[in-house]
């Protein structure tokens, strides 16, 4: 019955909906993250480090304030939750489910997915406010609510998100770093259950600044250690290049190939036939990244758009990429042929060539993209609460208090489980999830704005 209900949930008609949404935004905009694409990494990556404050920071310096989240934490927060164990397991089931073309049709569904990504973290910093607390609430359900004029689809949103933390945010998250944790290092699950639930608990106890600043540092490390590993697996293979890209473009329209890289990529978490695993986590339509975005200070919303298209691209066309070239080239542009699949597949291709030392840098990959994606669903979790919780006098700190030690039970029992059934339940709140966001992105669309100056 679950599996029924899942299978209808991200349906063609879901995916649909994705691809007709970005497009939109896409050709509204004339192909921006095509166009201007040096202009877009200038302004988020290409800006780091140069000094340039703008007049807002100027303002809180002279005025001795602290700057609470900076843009770079916001988009690390990003990061941290888009980069998650569907960077490694959910693109090798891509490639055995729909052969090496997937990759192909995930690089065009990124591009589609960049400009969604951008429209709805303008539309979350738009509409935005400072609760009684003088902490941001921002997301979908703020702009259903405050823009679109229709709180009940803010409520549900709101619902949803709560939900779907509570299972693919925390408990799946946690069993795939338990599961690795246990298979590599041959830690057992209740210890590390309780390790994993008390570091969880010493980050996210301090809110919104811990969690940015954790991920601050832990993200650029990971991914920089995880993309220099897999450029040296790769060009290790420099000979078998070009055959490898040619078999790409080959598999390309084979229609297994196309379904499992499109549908992939725009439900972020699977690529498994059934859509929703957590494939390649970029989260764009989810309406996700208008929440982490939302706590950014000293920015505006087209500056934070930007930053999210940059988190699609490094997510999908960095990553996932890098996950996949390891796997064609280390199997011939066979991945089904290794008999494993997952990251197992994963961690077998990076084997060949470094030895046992492959299968403990997947396992500290994975351990530590699950932990970073862990942190960062419980802040939009807790969005969630605070929005659902404000309208009920003094509420809010009783419920974000039920919601934390919900969230790090979660954790806890995700260490422990056997989560089919989790998952399926988690696939399903991801999917309705996604449904009054992209209504409010095109309902909203004229609230946008022009991309071009």
């Amino acid at each position: 019955m679950i599996h029924k209900i899942n299978e209808i949930v991200w349906g063609p008609w879901l995916l649909f909906a994705f691809l007709a949404v970005g497009f939109y935004y896409s050709f509204s905009g004339r192909f921006f993250q095509i166009r201007k694409f040096w202009y877009w990494m200038g302004q988020t990556v290409g800006s780091l480090g140069g000094g340039q404050d703008n007049e807002e920071t100027v303002r809180r310096e002279q005025a001795g304030e602290k700057k609470k989240v900076s843009q770079f934490q916001s988009a690390c927060t990003a990061l941290a939750a888009t980069i998650g164990t569907g960077n490694i397991v959910g693109v090798a089931t891509a490639l055995t489910a729909g052969g090496p073309g997937a990759i192909f049709w995930m690089w065009v569904s990124a591009v589609i997915g960049m400009m969604t990504a951008y429209s709805e973290t303008v539309l979350g910093l738009k509409y935005r406010y400072k609760n009684k607390q003088d902490q941001w609430v921002c997301g979908p359900m703020v702009y259903l609510d405050k823009g679109l004029h229709m709180p009940v689809l803010g409520i549900l949103y709101a619902f949803f998100c709560v939900m779907a933390s509570l299972g693919m945010g925390s408990m799946v998250q946690a069993n795939s770093l338990a599961d690795t944790a246990g298979y590599s290092l041959g830690m057992p699950g209740l210890v590390c259950g309780a390790l994993v639930t008390i570091l969880v608990f010493l980050v996210i106890r301090g809110g919104i600044s811990k969690i940015s600043l954790v991920a601050e540092r832990l993200m650029p490390v990971s991914a920089g250690i995880y993309f220099i590993f897999s450029m040296i697996i790769i060009f290790s293979y420099y000979q078998q290049i070009p055959q490898m890209i040619a078999g790409i473009l080959r598999s390309a329209f084979d229609m297994s190939a196309v379904f499992g890289g499109t549908a992939g990529y725009c439900i972020n978490k699977s690529l498994q036939y059934g859509i929703s695993r957590g494939v390649f986590s970029n989260e764009a339509g989810l309406g996700t990244l208008a929440v982490l975005h939302g706590a950014a200070e000293d920015t505006t919303p087209k500056k934070q758009g930007m930053w999210a298209m940059f988190e699609v691209f490094f997510d999908t066309v960095v990553i996932c990429t890098l996950t996949a070239f390891v796997i064609l080239l280390a199997t011939g542009g066979r991945p089904e042929a290794a008999d494993v699949d997952g990251a197992a597949l994963t961690a077998y291709c990076f084997s060949i060539k470094m030895g046992a030392a492959g299968e403990y840098f997947v396992a500290f990959s994975m351990i530590v993209f699950a932990f970073a994606t862990i942190i960062a669903w419980y802040y939009m979790g807790k969005q969630a609460v605070s929005y659902l919780t404000e309208r009920v006098p003094k509420s809010r700190e009783i419920g974000e208090k039920i919601y934390m030690l919900l969230y790090l039970n979660a954790v806890f029992l995700g260490c422990l489980a056997r989560l089919e059934t989790v998952w399926e339940f988690s696939d399903i709140w991801n999917g309705l999830l996604a449904v009054p966001n992209l209504i409010g992105l095109m309902l909203l669309r004229k609230q946008v704005g022009a991309l071009d100056n």
